[in-house]
């Protein structure tokens, strides 16, 4: 008999042995409420009985090793349904430290940002670095590498590359659809992509589309959103087959709005995602379970609240034995003493304490051997003055890219330039309006788009930052072009990340040197550098924003309308094309 075989037969005996009583438990977790995803009750003063990494049964079991659940509740383990690690700001390794911590124990990762700095390499680095961990990281394969051909990326994944990865046991399917006027006009490489996933999974990515449209990108095999801000655009998706789910990351924070699409008949498709959170968000309020937290302050039970956030993933990603407290499912579940705000006293992960009372115990291995030569990857053409000026158009008014609080959103504001002696159009802190301005930092091209922005109210100084959703080229906005040009090149000099200037002094910055996106600190310790940066930039700059550095990064997002800035230039979402600074 083939040994593995034997090892799993032997396993399975054992279970059976649990199960029916015939040998005590490895570790029987007594005195428990059950919280029951599949019927949506509470089992009262129930024991869990484990079999190594799997759970024998409920009930009254003997066990080897007997933990006193001391009567508090036992919910399966969350599964955070769409999110991208290099949100966090810290290598895999560290992340699962908070998270397992915080209650989750397993992910659907897209390494979407690290792939559009280094292609296949970045999703590589991604599966060793999270080969080990008691963490489950599970990965969708980046659909839009490059998201548009509005911006410079580092590389691209066509569909003959996706199709070379996704062998991979934890490759699930094809992440988020971002592109969807490629989906809709039938482009011919996004073709390719659906087809050589036909049949899979892929996700999707669909702001504000509806009707026809919206039948049409369901049609090409697309099946989840995450985009969704109200109940009414959700309620749409939901009837033509969507699973939905509600988001709650750090700067998109969807759940309150989402609330009342739910209901008794359609609870069973809905579930939880982050998508993007930032470190000192997975500390202060959570990962998962803050989510979870959410719906019971707004009224709904705890079973159901608890099964958006475990069972629905595991069943639409086909998780076997994941998401739920029962016999052979592998015992990933948490305990917490609150049934009214689910923050976990235990962790368990395949049957091991992984974390307890905010505390990671679980093995420290996390850091990854190879780098794939992500590190240090900055690749930049020497920056220059000449690069950031704008000539003034007279007697047209300057197309300004409006920032929307707390949203991605942005819009569309126009104003009578301030310009200077030499005829160039200078940012102007009475109107609020600032340079912005993206630099190519992959290939050393020296493009550089320029445009002006509202929202930052900045009075002096800028901000810089190599984090610049989706390419991540090098993103800055200042009222000087000195300031802006020493953050660019501040950026550059530390190997990606951040950096705030101020009357020509480097006055404070955070190294990235992961793809220009990720730290190999711990979590609490990038949460207080970030934290620490974000005071320094109150005070040299005068930036009131709670989270200007992730504010910064989503404004060269061009998939997110209105308009937004790349090194192409200013671009308007909603006609896919660069559009003139003038008016």
């Amino acid at each position: 008999m083939n040994s593995k075989i034997q090892t799993v037969q032997e396993r399975i005996a054992r279970l059976i042995d649990v199960a029916a009583g015939r040998i005590p438990a490895d570790v029987v977790v007594r005195n428990i409420h059950l919280v029951n995803v599949f019927d949506g009750h509470i089992e009262d003063d129930v024991d869990i009985a484990l079999s190594g990494s799997q759970i024998a049964g409920i009930g009254r079991y003997d066990g080897v090793t007997v933990v006193d659940g001391k009567g508090a509740y036992a919910a399966p383990s969350f599964i955070d349904s769409h999110m991208h690690i290099e949100s966090t700001m810290v290598i895999p390794g560290e992340f699962a430290k908070v998270a397992l911590a915080c209650g989750t124990g397993a992910v659907i990762a897209d390494p979407h940002e690290i792939a559009n700095v280094a292609g296949a390499r970045g999703i590589r680095f991604m599966l060793e670095a999270t080969r080990n961990s008691p963490l489950d990281f599970y990965f969708m394969l980046p659909s839009c590498v490059p998201a548009t051909h509005l911006e410079t990326n580092g590389e691209s994944l066509d569909a003959d590359a996706l199709s070379e990865l996704r062998h991979n046991p934890r490759v699930l399917g094809l992440a988020e659809f971002m592109n969807y006027p490629g989906v809709l006009f039938r482009d011919p490489a996004v073709l390719a992509k659906l087809a050589a996933f036909d049949g899979q999974l892929i996700d999707g990515h669909a702001p504000f589309i509806t009707g026809r449209e919206l039948e049409a990108y369901i049609g090409a095999g697309i099946s989840t959103d995450h985009e969704c801000t109200t109940a009414d655009e959700a309620s749409e998706k939901l009837a033509r087959g969507m699973w939905i789910m509600m988001r709650e990351g750090s700067v998109t924070r969807d759940v309150k709005a989402l609330i009342p699409l739910l209901t008794k008949e359609n609870m069973h498709r809905i579930m939880l995602a982050t998508d993007d959170r930032h470190p000192s968000d997975l500390l202060s309020e959570g990962h998962i379970n803050y989510a979870v937290n959410l719906l019971l302050e707004a009224g709904i039970n705890l079973p159901t609240a608890v099964r958006l956030g475990s069972l629905n993933p595991a069943t639409h990603y086909n998780l076997p034995r994941k998401g739920a407290i029962a016999p052979g499912y592998w015992a990933d579940f948490i305990i917490f003493p609150d049934p009214r705000h689910v923050q976990p006293s235990s962790t368990y992960a395949k049957g091991e304490l992984v974390a307890k009372d905010g505390a990671y115990l679980g093995p420290d291995d996390g850091h990854p051997s190879r780098s794939y030569g992500i590190k240090n990857s900055i690749n930049i053409a020497t920056p220059t003055y000449q690069s950031l000026r704008v000539k003034a158009e007279p007697g047209k008014q300057l197309r300004v890219l409006q920032l929307i609080p707390h949203q991605v959103v942005t819009a569309e504001r126009r104003v009578n330039a301030r310009v200077d002696t030499h005829g160039c159009v200078e940012s102007d802190t009475d109107q609020d309006v600032l340079k912005v301005a993206v630099f190519e930092r992959h290939h050393a091209t020296g493009r550089v788009g320029v445009a002006f922005i509202s929202g930052f109210q900045m009075k002096q100084g800028a901000v810089a930052s190599s984090i610049a959703h989706d390419s991540h080229n090098i993103v800055v906005c200042g009222v000087t072009d000195r300031d802006m040009l020493l953050a660019v090149q501040q950026v550059a000099f530390i190997g990606g990340g951040l950096a705030v200037t101020n009357n020509g002094h480097v006055v404070g910055s955070l190294p990235l040197p992961y793809g220009g996106l990720m730290s190999d600190l711990s979590v609490p310790e990038v949460a207080a550098r970030l934290d620490d940066l974000g005071k320094v930039m109150r005070d040299a700059t005068g930036c009131p924003l709670d989270d200007p550095f992730m504010t910064l990064a989503f404004m060269a997002l061009p998939v997110i309308p209105k308009l937004k800035i790349t090194d192409f230039g200013l671009i308007d979402v909603e006609k896919f094309k660069v559009v003139s600074l003038f008016i």
